[in-house]
């Protein structure tokens, strides 16, 4: 349990109405399951990112940065640590010239749409992705041929002892949903994308092309966290799902989408063990019909 030493220091560093004890995570991810972290942090800049993790560090006390919490499944149990929220306190976009520059809590759409409205290309395949561009560039993101890889310039980062840090696109390292993000102590702060000029009208009907063909294959009218597994080398998971006769399968609240068996989805009432048991009976499935191992794209947190 956080001591009440521990709030004095952590109030030093951001407002108190920033802290927030026993939060539920169910409210923080579009899965909308998990129990309660012991604090939830709302932080506002790289600077109290910055020493928040030193502190944290120094302390040898659990912490978690998150977004939107579109990728995170958390344990019914919660969270026994400090989540840092880098969300809508920090979601500032500018842009400037046929560049864009957004804090980290910022959202994929919201970036998108800024783009379309300054006659920019290159970011409509992000137009229908509920993340962050934080969380984004960490896993690269990507949706319908493009992905984070192909706009992203610079990212400014805070590193594992607090010090503020630019990444460019080379160092990145980026590949299929991951970049040396997932493997490095960094927190993103800032994404500097660079797009091309484009005619306002077509990146329009691009961006609508794409939100129709989401309605059409994908469940959105349920929670969930998007793709639950990575692509497979030569297979796609949604079909091996199917193949292997999951479509529609059900624990508790949990469901592989009969639209799209690439998604498990909440039905409502679901638990997070619920979405946890339907993940691995997929994969154990899968692996008995077909020998291809399904990694989860979705990271789960806690004890299940």
């Amino acid at each position: 349990m956080i001591s009440s030493a521990m709030l004095e220091t952590i109030q030093n560093y951001v407002p108190a109405v920033n802290i927030h004890l026993l939060e539920p995570m169910a409210q923080h991810t579009t899965f909308r399951v998990g129990g309660p972290a012991q604090c939830l942090i709302e932080v506002e800049n790289a600077a109290q990112i910055s020493k928040l993790q030193r502190y944290l560090r120094q302390v040898e006390y659990p912490f978690l940065v998150m977004g939107n919490g579109s990728n995170l499944l958390v344990c019914d149990k919660g969270y026994q640590g400090i989540v840092l929220l880098i969300g809508r306190k920090m979601s500032e976009i500018k842009v400037e010239g046929n560049r864009i520059c957004a804090q980290a809590g910022a959202s994929m759409a919201q970036i998108a749409a800024a783009a379309w409205k300054n006659s920019l290309t290159g970011m409509e395949f992000a137009s229908g992705i509920p993340g962050t561009i934080g969380g984004g560039v960490v896993m690269n993101a990507g949706a319908y041929g493009g992905e984070l890889a192909q706009v992203v310039r610079e990212v400014q980062v805070v590193s594992a002892d607090g010090e503020e840090m630019c990444l460019d696109n080379d160092t990145m390292e980026f590949g299929y949903r991951k970049s040396i993000l997932r493997r490095m102590p960094f927190t993103v702060t800032e994404v500097t994308l660079e797009l091309q000029s484009g005619n306002e009208a077509e990146i329009k009907a691009k961006m609508d092309e794409l939100a129709v063909k989401r309605r059409e294959k994908q469940p959105l009218e349920y929670p969930s966290a998007g793709s639950t597994f990575k692509r497979p080398e030569g297979y796609y998971a949604g079909e091996l799902i199917m193949k292997a006769g999951m479509r529609g399968f059900q624990i508790g609240g949990a469901r592989v989408s009969d639209k799209h068996c690439g998604f498990v989805i909440n039905t409502g009432n679901a638990t997070a063990a619920d979405v946890m048991d339907v993940i691995c009976e997929v994969q154990a499935r899968v692996k008995e019909r077909f020998g291809v191992e399904l990694e989860p794209e979705v990271i789960c947190l806690g004890d299940f």
